[in-house]
């Protein structure tokens, strides 16, 4: 009988505000965890809008951000997106609740976002952070075959979650 494998340590990591000198970053993972990245000019407008976006870093390097959007009392998750090599490791989870976090400080009472049907991981998670589903877009993203509708999510939010 042999041993199981040991589990790889998880590098400590830490959030911070997104930069302009952060993108190269961001675009390396963008581009390797989707098949239709933003491009770095979205980003880019997204930083010069003031939206608030973060990172997460370990010591070495990035390993997730996200990007989100408030506007007359309601905030709009608009990217949350962890290296491929990353997930897995509740690093998601930790974006996402920054960013709600986020929404609420800045007076936030609803938050929305789109998740494409096919990405089961992200719904679970959103579910599980208790947003629900409220409709639907229509062939709201690209896809290899065509467009993909989105499943509209959202979540009041009530003083201190």
């Amino acid at each position: 009988m042999s041993a199981p494998a040991p589990a790889r340590p998880v590098a400590p990591t830490a959030l911070r505000p997104m930069r302009t000198g952060d993108l190269d970053a961001v675009m390396a993972i963008e581009r390797r965890a989707y098949p239709f990245p933003w491009t770095p000019g979205i980003f880019n407008d997204c930083l010069q809008a003031g939206y608030p976006a973060w990172v997460l870093h370990d010591a070495e390097h990035i390993v997730g951000y996200g990007v989100l959007s408030i506007a007359a009392g309601e905030a709009h998750v608009l990217n949350v997106c962890v290296a491929p090599e990353a997930q897995g490791r509740g690093h998601g989870r930790r974006l996402f609740r920054a960013l709600i976090a986020a929404a609420q400080g800045h007076g936030a009472q609803r938050v929305f976002l789109e998740v494409r049907p096919s990405n089961p991981h992200a719904i679970a998670l959103y579910h599980d952070e208790g947003f629900n589903e409220i409709g639907r877009r229509p062939r709201y993203y690209p896809a290899h075959h065509g467009r993909e509708d989105a499943i509209v999510m959202a979540r009041e939010l009530f003083g201190t979650d």
